[in-house]
């Protein structure tokens, strides 16, 4: 679409698709695939194919949080991406703010909570706060993305249920995932795509077809796997 940034889901999963390595907040993949032998050792890999991603980074405050950047106040490492944060309930506290400040070039924080405590830090030179009454509307704001703020291109790296709903507005245009070779089990593990299941088959019109861009077979058993979404799916009709 031309009135939205071009868009790339990066993550790590596992074989079957899990994000997680529970449905607890204290497990997780990054921390917990680094302890787990047959697993850890490829696992680099993961992470210097983030270092080559887009510039600008959205993620959501539950996976934020969850990987403890509330509890940093120090030694905060700057970089030079923009990140951009959904978070409404919220998940982030004001250490959580002032660390992406510290370590973003930009931070946008988009939420509907109007006590958010990002709003204690408004006149930060470095923060964007975007602001929906009600729920956020996807599509307006990946349209503001491009035309207001210039962003040509974003990677997502968030939940399973926010990743289905940017999927299912057709707001993701390629995929990047690098597959550790695990199997975590679990049907309320997230996976990378989340959210409501389809109910009929006229809801069959949010699967998307995806075409195979690049398939690399890395060390020690990972694959890392690129796919761009087909977003206009078409479904024949049943005789």
């Amino acid at each position: 679409m031309a009135n939205q940034p071009d868009t790339t889901l990066f993550m790590l999963i596992s074989v079957d698709g899990k994000i997680s390595t529970g449905d607890v907040d204290d497990l997780d993949v990054d921390k917990d695939f680094s302890r787990i032998a047959g697993i850890k050792e490829g696992l680099s890999q993961y992470y210097n194919l983030e270092q080559q991603t887009s510039l600008f980074s959205l993620n959501s405050g539950r996976v934020q949080a969850k990987m403890g950047v509330n509890e940093i106040v120090s030694d905060v490492k700057k970089l030079p991406v923009s990140f951009i944060i959904i978070d409404n309930q919220p998940h982030l506290d004001s250490n959580g703010i002032d660390y992406f400040i510290k370590r973003s070039k930009k931070l946008y924080l988009v939420t509907t909570n109007k006590d958010h405590p990002a709003f204690n830090r408004k006149e930060a030179d470095k923060l964007e706060i975007i602001f929906y009454e009600d729920r956020i509307d996807f599509v307006d704001l990946f349209k503001k993305f491009k035309e207001i703020y210039q962003i040509n291109d974003l990677t997502i790296q968030t939940g399973g249920t926010l990743n289905a709903e940017l999927l299912r507005s057709g707001l993701i245009n390629h995929i990047s995932i690098v597959v550790a070779p695990a199997l975590v089990g679990g049907k309320n593990t997230s996976t990378l795509i989340d959210g409501e299941s389809l109910h009929s088959e006229q809801e069959l019109l949010n699967i998307k077809a995806l075409k195979l861009v690049k398939c690399d077979v890395l060390e020690n058993s990972y694959l890392h796997l690129q796919y761009d979404i087909i977003n206009e799916t078409e479904v024949e009709k049943t005789l």
